[in-house]
């Protein structure tokens, strides 16, 4: 598929051992990627199309820009058929490659990953997610994660100094800015992303595997621990407790009112200034804080790899435009011009000049990923993660809420 062949025609047979390219010509191949709406910039699109053709003289690419909106049905089709016109690369959410791979839709890209791309340097967020067994099908090529915005003037008004080293400290600030009508920390109830960054800094998980089966593991120590924390820092705030982080949107409130702190992705601060334009010189950001002191605390790491369909008949030119696009000059580029963190913790510099997408990078390399399973998004279908909070934010037992919550995960990533 996807070729643009040079018609030679030999009239003789005695004209064979001439036949041939004409100098300057080549038999060329055309990639087509496919990218999600708001990954990359046209600007950044087409600079890298420029270059990658020009150093790449015998393949074309063509760059299919598309939308979040029911994009896993059009992923599996296009992995399922041989359609001339499919994709040779495509990008897909870091926790959606397990779900692609399971059914051998992909190429096994694990020799490329640890002979030329650096493997082991990888953010863990990324590069965990992007295998399925013990192979490499997913590419990570950016990352996003959760870190805290602050309003400096409050923090002034309050007599804090300085942002908090240890979780310890940030309830200690954090209460210290509970006070006077102000709002220490607006977290909303069911935010599952964020609980799920304090299990993992106690050394729990949201579920485990052993011999091939799945259960959930909120009734562990080190889970209720996790837990322990979020209700102590919840209640330093008015967030609702039977809602998420979008139900009200928190950067509304964060713009009308007067909260100390979120925790959200640094891009968030935008639509904080767009309803709030006097808090341009008034947001600061830090790392969520880890137990220990100069080490971050465990977040979520969102994001995108790059995959390759196993049907491709494009194989060498798809595994080039991996190369190019997750290799560190286009990598950082992307990374500066998009606000992302960078594929490796290595190349964090790249970003240290803006303050938010730093203390973005700083956590990612403690980043996690959801369980890795095809069957993790009926978890999230019907979310026992969400109830299990409020129950526990409202007084119940959080051992008993706990135990039933984690049979409720484990029946949904028992269902095949």
């Amino acid at each position: 598929m996807k070729r643009r062949l040079l018609a030679l025609v030999c009239v003789s047979a005695s004209l064979l051992s001439g036949c041939g390219l004409m100098p300057g010509d080549a038999e060329r191949h055309t990639v087509t990627v496919w990218l999600m709406q708001h990954s990359a910039s046209q600007e950044y699109l087409d600079r890298f199309t420029e270059e990658f053709e020009r150093e790449h003289p015998e393949l074309d690419l063509d760059i299919r820009i598309q939308e979040w909106t029911g994009i896993g049905e059009k992923v599996q089709k296009a992995l399922a058929t041989d359609e001339e016109d499919g994709p040779d690369v495509i990008e897909v959410g870091n926790t959606q490659v397990a779900t692609y791979a399971e059914g051998d839709g992909l190429l096994d890209l694990t020799l490329e990953s640890m002979r030329d791309w650096g493997r082991d340097d990888w953010l863990p967020g990324l590069a965990e997610p992007g295998r399925w067994g013990s192979q490499q099908y997913g590419i990570p090529w950016y990352a996003a994660n959760r870190v805290v915005i602050y309003r400096k003037d409050l923090f002034r008004q309050a007599g804090v100094t300085a942002p908090p080293k240890t979780r310890d400290e940030w309830l200690t600030l954090t209460e210290k800015l509970d006070t006077g009508g102000n709002q220490g920390i607006y977290l909303a109830g069911q935010d599952w992303y964020t609980l799920a960054g304090f299990i993992w800094e106690e050394g729990g998980d949201l579920a485990k595997e052993r011999d091939g089966l799945w259960r959930g593991t909120l009734d562990s120590p080190e889970a209720l621990r996790g837990m322990d924390f979020y209700r102590r820092l919840q209640a330093l705030g008015d967030g609702p407790v039977d809602a998420d982080e979008e139900h009200p949107p928190q950067a509304g409130v964060f713009a009308e009112g007067k909260v100390a702190q979120i925790v959200a992705v640094p891009g968030l601060a935008s639509a904080i200034l767009k309803q709030n334009p006097e808090l341009e010189d008034e947001l600061g950001y830090f790392p969520v804080p880890g137990k220990d002191a100069g080490k971050p605390g465990a977040v979520f790491t969102g994001g995108s790899d790059l995959v390759v369909p196993a049907k491709t008949d494009s194989r060498e030119g798809a595994i080039e435009v991996v190369a190019a696009l997750t290799g560190a000059k286009w990598n950082t580029d992307l990374a500066r011009t998009m606000n992302y963190v960078p594929n490796k913790a290595g190349l964090a510099e790249s970003v240290a000049g803006e303050e938010g997408v730093a203390a973005m990078a700083a956590g990612a390399a403690q980043g996690r990923a959801t369980p890795i399973t095809p069957q993790w998004s009926a978890v999230e279908a019907d979310n026992p993660i969400k109830e299990y909070m409020t129950k526990v934010l409202t007084g119940a037992d959080p051992a008993t809420e706990a135990g039933r919550a984690a049979r409720r995960i484990t029946e949904a990533l028992a269902f095949d």
